[in-house]
């Protein structure tokens, strides 16, 4: 295939690109880097990759056929949307719009890198894609929620109306090698603070619960889901459900840390619990996570430990 990836400098973008290219295919990566990096794709010295510096939120024009369009562009951490609220919800709605239509235009399948967060705090435990989600359109974390909201109902629109062959993948909790170190969220926070011995930061009473999945795990239900028949959207994930006390203390051990805990306010909407349901990934695409969040973890600690 010929792949056009968005975002394709960022954590889970730049490993679709390692990817895709292992696979024999060819990948265009295209990133404004406002929080990509090209660190991220540095090491890449195939042929059949090329890199382009630009933001999607304006027109997008691609020599050549494509075959898909795997559009990631967009903050995905709380500290980076509300950071950039306005860019988080253009890259949300302009950004996809630009992207469907390039998809249309090649006649290229789309894939849409939708999130967990769709559901919000969520009143329905485990997560099912058929659940609407309980989302505050108008609190802090809404700009992020409601803009994948928007781009899902947008390309189910592309999909219906102008037939465009769409996929939608809701993203839960995923970590591995290039987080960013200041990403902010639960797990490369836990670990820096690990690595240097400091208190780990919990928000709340720590009874939160997460479910954490590896970033080769999601990758691979990824690739399945881009090459199948699917038009649902699709939960990736992995169901081990551990609340974030739990993830504390196994980073702590795992790090040979000599860290404790401290406790912080919970911030605004911030949901107790989210666990994906994933009996339709099974059935559907024959996925399931395999990496056992113990060695993802120790693999993702290795790599925090190398000088940044």
């Amino acid at each position: 295939m010929r792949l056009l990836i968005t975002g394709g400098a960022g954590f889970i973008g730049s490993h679709l690109c390692d990817h895709f290219l292992a696979q024999g295919d060819e990948v265009i990566c295209m990133d404004n880097l406002l929080t990509g990096s090209v660190r991220n794709i540095a090491h890449i010295r195939e042929a059949r990759f090329s890199f382009i510096e630009y933001d999607v939120t304006n027109y997008i024009y691609i020599d050549g056929p494509l075959d898909a369009v795997l559009h990631f562009a967009s903050p995905a951490s709380p500290i980076d949307y509300l950071r950039l609220p306005i860019h988080t919800l253009k890259v949300g709605a302009i950004g996809t719009h630009r992207a469907l239509g390039l998809a249309r235009l090649k006649q290229a399948r789309f894939l849409l890198a939708s999130t967990s967060e769709v559901y919000g705090d969520p009143l329905l435990h485990p997560q099912v894609e058929d659940y609407w989600g309980n989302v505050n359109p108008v609190g802090l974390r809404g700009v992020y929620d409601e803009a994948k909201r928007f781009a899902e109902a947008l390309t189910m629109a592309y999909h219906r109306y102008h037939g465009v062959d769409t996929k939608i993948v809701r993203i839960f909790n995923t970590f591995g090698p290039r987080m960013r170190r200041d990403d902010g969220r639960a797990v490369p926070v836990f670990i820096n603070q690990a690595l240097r011995h400091e208190p780990l930061t919990v928000f709340g009473d720590g009874s939160q619960t997460r479910s954490f999945g590896y970033i080769t795990d999601l990758v691979r239900g990824i690739d399945a889901l881009i090459r199948s028949a699917e038009t649902d959207p699709i939960n990736l994930g992995n169901p081990q459900e551990m609340t974030l006390i739990e993830m504390a203390k196994l980073i702590t051990a795992l790090a040979g840390s000599r860290s404790g805990i401290v406790y912080q306010p919970l911030p605004e909407d911030d949901p107790k619990v989210r666990q994906p349901d994933i009996s339709r990934a099974r059935e559907r695409l024959g996925w399931g996570p395999q990496v056992d969040v113990r060695e993802a973890l120790r693999l993702t600690i290795e790599w925090f430990r190398q000088p940044s």
